[in-house]
C-alpha cells in the first residue's frame, strides 16, 4: 500500500523564508564578530571618552537631539546660561580690581591724601540703621520730624578757621593695647589723656593745626569724677571758650557709649584700619530751646558728603535725636563719636588723619 503526503506549496514557500532569514542572521552575527574581532574595543571607549571631556554638556546634547522642541528649548537655556557667565566674570573682574586697588599705599598729591579703596570691617561692627538719605549721606532720624531734601540739602556756608574741640565724657577710652595701655577708673573709661578720647582730640587737633586751621581743644574733664552733670559742665566750658573765640565749628569729641569690646567699628582705607566715625546731631524735641538744629545738620550733611567722595565708609550713618546735646551754642555745633570700646587707640588715631583732610578740603 502506497501512501501520499500532499504539500502544499504555501506552507513550502513559508519554511524557506524561515531558513533564509535564519540564513541571513547567522551571516550577520558572524560578519559582526568578525568586525569587533578586528577592532581594539577598549581604545574605541577611551576615544569616545575622551571626546565627550572636551565637549561641553550643550554639545553633547547637539550630537544627539533631532527633535526641534527640544533643541530650541535648550539654545533658550544656553543664552541665559552664556549670559549669566558673563556678569559672573564682570563680577569677578570687579573684584579682582577691587583687590588690585587696595595694595595701593597712601600718597600725597598737593598735600591732598590720596588713597586706595575703602572697605568697611564686617568684623566686631553693627548692621547700619538709616531712614532717611540724601546724595551719599545717610540719616537715622529718631525725631517725629519728617526730613525733607530741602532740609538735608547742605546750602550752606560756615567758618571753618577756628575750630573748637572738647570733650563731654573725656574719660572714654578704648581697648587697651600694647603702646596704649592704662589704669582704668570705671568701665573702659581712664583719666589718662594719652589713652582716651582727649588723646583722639590732641592728634586731630595737630593734624588741623599742621593744616592752618585756629584750633582751641580743651582738655577739662566733665564726666569725672562725677559722671551724672557732664553735659550740664561741658555746657559752661564752651560757653566760656566762644564768649572770647568765635567759631562756627565746634565738635564734642565723644567714643560710642556702648561698653562691649565686642564692637569696633572699622573701615579699612588703603592698608590702614580706621576707627568709623558717627555724627551725633541733636533737635528740639526734647523740650530745651534749639532753633538752629537743622543748620548744625546741614553742616553735617555737608561734611560727610565730601567724607564719602573722599573715603568711603569712614562714616556711619548720621543719628539725628530729639536731645540738644549743647549744640545750640554754634552754627556747626556737633557731637563727632570716634569708633567704640572695641577699637583701639591706633584705629582712632589714625582716622583723625582722614577727618582733618575731609575738614580741610569741605
Amino acid at each position: 500500500m502506497i501512501n501520499f503526503r500532499v504539500i502544499r506549496i504555501g506552507d513550502m514557500l513559508k519554511n524557506l523564508v524561515k531558513i533564509g532569514v535564519l540564513i541571513i542572521c547567522i551571516l550577520g552575527v558572524t560578519r559582526f564578530f568578525q568586525f569587533t574581532s578586528s577592532l581594539n574595543l577598549k581604545s574605541v571607549i577611551e576615544d569616545r571618552k575622551k571626546d565627550f571631556n572636551e565637549k561641553t554638556f550643550i554639545e553633547c546634547l547637539d550630537e544627539n537631539l533631532d527633535d526641534d522642541y527640544i533643541r530650541n528649548k535648550k539654545s533658550n537655556e544656553n543664552f541665559i546660561s552664556k549670559e549669566f557667565e558673563s556678569v559672573i566674570l564682570s563680577f569677578s573682574k570687579d573684584v579682582v580690581d577691587e583687590e588690585d586697588i587696595n595694595t595701593n599705599d597712601n600718597t600725597e598729591h598737593n598735600g591732598v591724601i590720596i588713597t586706595g579703596a575703602t572697605a568697611v570691617v564686617q568684623e566686631h561692627n553693627k548692621e547700619e540703621i538709616y531712614n532717611s538719605i540724601y546724595s551719599t549721606v545717610k540719616v537715622r532720624n529718631q525725631t517725629s520730624v519728617e526730613l525733607t531734601t530741602e532740609m538735608l540739602a547742605p546750602d550752606v556756608e560756615f567758618n571753618k578757621s577756628n575750630i573748637v574741640i572738647f570733650h563731654t565724657h573725656t574719660s572714654e577710652s578704648y581697648t587697651p593695647t600694647e603702646n596704649f595701655t592704662y589704669e582704668a577708673s570705671g568701665n573702659f573709661r581712664t583719666i589718662d589723656t594719652k589713652c582716651n578720647v582727649v588723646g583722639v582730640g590732641t592728634e586731630l587737633t595737630n593734624r588741623l593745626a599742621n593744616k592752618g586751621f585756629n584750633v582751641i581743644h580743651d582738655e577739662t574733664f566733665h564726666d569725672y569724677p562725677e559722671y551724672n552733670g557732664a553735659y550740664t559742665r561741658s555746657l559752661e566750658t564752651v560757653q566760656n571758650i566762644l564768649n572770647s573765640n568765635s567759631a562756627d565749628l565746634v565738635i564734642d569729641l565723644h567714643r560710642d557709649a556702648i561698653a562691649d569690646s565686642t564692637y569696633g567699628p572699622s573701615v579699612m582705607i588703603g592698608e590702614e584700619k580706621a576707627a568709623q566715625l558717627m555724627f551725633v546731631l541733636g533737635s528740639n524735641e526734647g523740650g530745651l530751646s534749639h532753633e538752629n538744629w537743622n543748620q548744625n545738620l546741614k553742616i553735617a550733611v555737608k561734611i560727610q558728603e565730601k567724607a564719602n567722595e573722599m573715603y568711603p565708609g569712614l562714616f556711619r550713618p548720621i543719628l539725628l535725636t530729639k536731645y540738644r546735646y549743647n549744640e545750640h551754642v554754634a552754627k556747626g555745633a556737633c557731637i563727632i563719636e570716634v569708633g567704640a570700646t572695641g577699637n583701639t587707640m591706633e584705629e582712632c588715631i589714625t582716622s583723625m588723619k582722614y577727618l582733618a583732610e575731609v575738614i580741610n578740603q569741605v
